[in-house]
């Protein structure tokens, strides 16, 4: 499962990939926790972690994903990390969008939510950038929603 934009190839992480990627990106906790469920669940593919790659070389520079399969009210959460060499490039900004909109075409999102640092200024601008409304603030952090809108 890959998404490809204009500078990136975003790719679902597998227990295929998984060995190939860790051997230029540090595989966290909440990868292999996301690998071990998915062998449970084989559904939750795409709904878990991708990893993003720079399309001119395949380096991998960070990665983006759901917290689980959408809610029974088509809600799933964002998150995302960008290795500190690719910060204010807008590489965010193009791997939230795109998988955002995966979401959304996937017919079973209906709201993203997220959350970030009240401090966290170039996560705060990313969540603007694509259009997502603060919901409240608490324990430090900012929620976020952005609805699909029917046409």
């Amino acid at each position: 499962m890959q998404l490809i934009s204009e500078r990136l190839i975003i790719t679902a992480f597998s227990q295929e990939n998984v060995n190939q990627v860790s051997e230029s990106y540090k595989v966290g906790k909440h990868i292999t926790k996301y690998l071990d469920n998915l062998k449970e669940d084989p559904e939750i593919m795409g709904w878990g972690v991708w990893f993003i790659s720079l399309a001119e070389d395949n380096q991998v520079i960070g990665d983006i994903g759901f917290k689980g399969k959408p809610d029974d009210q088509g809600t799933v959460e964002v998150g995302y990390g960008i290795i500190p060499e690719m910060h204010n490039k807008g590489i965010a900004t193009e791997s939230v969008g795109a998988i955002i909109e995966w979401a959304f075409s996937s017919g079973k999102v209906k709201k993203i939510v997220a959350e970030c640092l009240v401090d966290n200024m170039p996560s705060v601008r990313v969540l603007e950038k694509l259009g997502m409304t603060r919901t409240g603030a608490s324990n430090c952090m900012i929620n976020w929603e952005l609805i699909i809108t029917e046409n």
